[in-house]
Parts: structure tokens; sequence; C-alpha cells
């Protein structure tokens, strides 16, 4: 993992409920040191040693988690002509997502603004992508013609990650897999609806399931693979199968422009594109049954991850959290899968995920407990990516250096009525 944007220097955040998703710990009352861009000590309040000269910041009250960790985000940015600043990697940060990973780009542009990011020219979430998908047009028809494939990933993109997008019948799914092993890289798969394809991808030993199961309810040998897999379940129900949307409901139930955090990272005109949506009838949503099977498949011992599909960026991941909670999953295990899990989903559970010594310093801090209430997750008043700190609701740069964000170009566009209400602070 590159660290090309390493701020220094030396901050201790004290006096906070830590959630640390190391285990089941909860420290009630704790401190974090962390030094240039990783964490380098935590623990209880006054058993954490400050070095002197190091900045102290007085957190008390707060709740402070591992970043959010959105494994299935389509970027959805202009392709071609590079911009300079993304407001939709600006909405991710702001909403509390710190690494953000999309399988499937349609261009090879996501890996030139992962570096962009990884320099700090940038604003947002740690990128990573699968790249362009691998499908059934690759015409993969041996195990060498997979590793040929599968090269210009590991040795020209390198992602660390693809995703095998229905690319043949089970046996191209096995060449794909086996190649993956080989070249060091972490295979996903979409699951494409069907249902039958989904169980062979547990029993192959993919990493990741990437959508809904398409059958619900299902039963405990479904549970039972899953677990044995070790298959990382992403249902993205903002987008499930079976029925109207998640993304649809919310939207239906979210006054979006009187979200200010939305509005100030956002395009106006992209949030009315939003409102162009279906309504329903609240039975007719499908991801309530869907949300059951996911505590049935967390409780047997199954692995979920965080996927808002890149659908209303920032906002979305906290919706998706919402609704796979909704089922019965208890609050930490929903945490869990949207940090430490996900993190380990895409290779990178050793760097990020949790609140330990030696990782990367990515985290946010709450206003609220979200273990006594999901939605607290959306309570956010500073994140920090990398060893740099902001105000949430503005993306203000607090630490290690104060700087106010650079005016965006949509903040002039903003329709006649928005010039009377304030943008979190700008």
């Amino acid at each position: 993992m590159v660290d090309k944007d390493r701020p220094k220097g030396t901050v201790a955040l004290r006096n906070a409920r830590l959630i640390t998703m190391k285990g089941d710990e909860v420290i009630a009352r704790g401190d974090i040191l962390v030094t240039d861009n990783r964490i380098t000590a935590i623990g209880p309040s006054g058993k954490v040693k400050i070095p002197a000269g190091a900045v102290v910041r007085d957190l008390s009250r707060k709740t402070i988690m591992p970043g959010l960790v959105d494994i299935h985000a389509h970027t959805w940015v202009a392709w071609g002509v590079h911009r300079s600043q993304v407001s939709q990697f600006l909405a991710q940060l702001a909403f509390g997502v710190t690494t953000q990973r999309d399988p499937q780009t349609s261009s090879e542009d996501a890996l030139t603004y992962q570096d962009l990011m990884e320099t700090g020219q940038l604003i947002g979430p740690r990128l990573y992508s699968t790249g362009p998908g691998i499908f059934a047009s690759d015409n993969i028809r041996s195990l060498d013609e997979a590793r040929d494939v599968l090269r210009r990933y590991s040795d020209h993109y390198n992602t660390k990650t693809i995703k095998q997008y229905m690319a043949g019948d089970r046996k191209v799914r096995q060449w794909v897999i086996m190649a993956a092993k080989e070249l060091g890289l972490t295979p996903t798969t979409e699951g494409g609806s069907n249902f039958t394809m989904n169980l062979t991808l547990m029993q192959d030993g993919y990493a990741g399931l990437e959508h809904s199961l398409p059958i619900s309810p299902f039963f405990n040998d479904v549970v039972k693979l899953g677990a044995a897999s070790q298959i990382t379940y992403t249902p993205t129900l903002i987008v499930s199968y079976g029925g109207p949307i998640g993304r649809q409901y919310y939207l239906t139930h979210t006054d979006v422009d009187a979200e200010q955090k939305l509005r100030r990272f956002t395009p106006h005109d992209e949030m009315d594109k939003w409102k162009n949506t279906d309504w329903s009838r609240e039975d007719q949503y499908v991801f309530p049954l869907h949300a059951k099977q996911l505590a049935k498949w967390s409780a047997g011992g199954g692995r979920l991850g965080l996927g808002s599909h890149g659908e209303v960026q920032g906002i979305g991941a906290q919706w998706e959290m919402w609704m796979m909670a909704s089922g019965g999953l208890s609050p930490h295990a929903m945490l869990k899968a949207a940090t430490i899990d996900s993190a380990d989903a895409i290779g990178f559970a050793k760097q990020m995920g949790s609140l330990e010594p030696g990782k990367l310093a990515d985290l946010v801090v709450l206003d609220a407990n979200p273990l006594d209430d999901i939605k607290n997750t959306a309570k956010i008043a500073q994140v920090m990516k990398n060893g740099r700190l902001y105000e949430a609701a503005t993306l203000n740069a607090t630490y290690p250096r104060q700087k106010a964000l650079d005016a965006q170009w949509w903040w002039k566009l903003e329709p006649p009525d928005a010039s009377t209400r304030k943008r979190g602070g700008s």
C-alpha cells in the first residue's frame, strides 16, 4: 500500500468512546495516538503516553470508530478529461467513507484517479478498483488463456482485485479463480440474479459475491455453505433484486434538499435527477425481506460487506447500512461488516478496518453512539483519512494544517432559492 501523501506530526484524540472493531472491544473512554498517517497507540484514557509537542484534541462525549469501507461503490465520474476535484469523492468522505472499491469500472480512467488521490491532488476516500470486468467477451477457453487475461490486472493495472462478470460456464469461472490465485489477485463476482450460479461461486472459492441473492427467504443449507466458503456477501440493497429498490425507498422518504452536507458536495442538477424516481407502496419494497436473510447469514458465521453501488454518493452508504441492519443485524455486527470485514474482503484488513496500532489512521468521529442506534452513523462530526482530520460538514481541514476546502464549481450554479441556505460553514 503506497503512502505518497503522508502528513507529518502527532495528534492525540482523547476521552472518546472507542469502537475499535478488534473483536467486540469497546473502550468506554479512551485515547488514540496518531503519528504521521498511522495509529501508534490506543487504550483507556490516561494509559496512553502522549509525547511532548503532540497536538491534543479533547473528544469527550464523542464516539470514534474506523472509517467506512465501501467495497461496491461505482464512481460514475465523467471519463476523459480529468476533473481537478470530484464531487462524488467529497460526498463519500464527508459521510464517513474513507476507503472505496469500484468493482467493474468500464474504463481505465479509474486507475489514474486512484493515482491522483494517492498523491494528494484530490480529496476523498482511498480509491481501489477491479478495473474493467472480465466478461464472456474475453473468450477464455483454457487456464493459460485465463492467465493471459488476468496478467493485465496483476502486471499492468496493479488493481490487486478483479471482478469476474459472468465470464462463461462454471469451467471458465474456475479457470479465472485459479489464475487469480496464482497471480495474487482477490476475485469478486457479479451475482447476476442467478441463484444456482451464486451457489457454485461459493463452492469454487470466490472471495466476494456482489448484489443480493435473488431468492428469499433462504434456509440453513445456504447459510452453512456461505459460512463454510467464507465468501463476503455484499448485498447492495440499494439496488436489490425482486422488487422496488432501496434507493427508491429512501429518495421518496428523504428531503434531499434539506440535507445541507449533501447539497454542499453534490451538484444540484444531479440531486434533481435523483428526485425523478418511482413511488411504491410500503409493502412492495423487498429490502426488508433480504435484510432478514442477512441476520441469518451473520448469525451462522457468514461474512458481509458494505456496498452503496455509487447510487447516491455519500449518504447512500449510510442508507445501505440502515437497510442491512433493518432485518435484525445488531449495530455492532453491521459496523463490523462496514469496516474490518469489508477491508478483509478486498485484501487490506492488515492495513485498515479497525483501530489498532500500526494501522492507517482512517476513522470517523461521531456525535452519538451507533451501538445505541445504527442511524447515529450519520451524526458525523469529523472524519480522518490517512492522518488528516476534516470537519465532516465542510471538509475544511483542521489537522495537521487548517485549510478551508477550495470553492467548488457547482457552488455557483445553485438555484436562486438556495442563496439563503447555509452550506455547512462555507
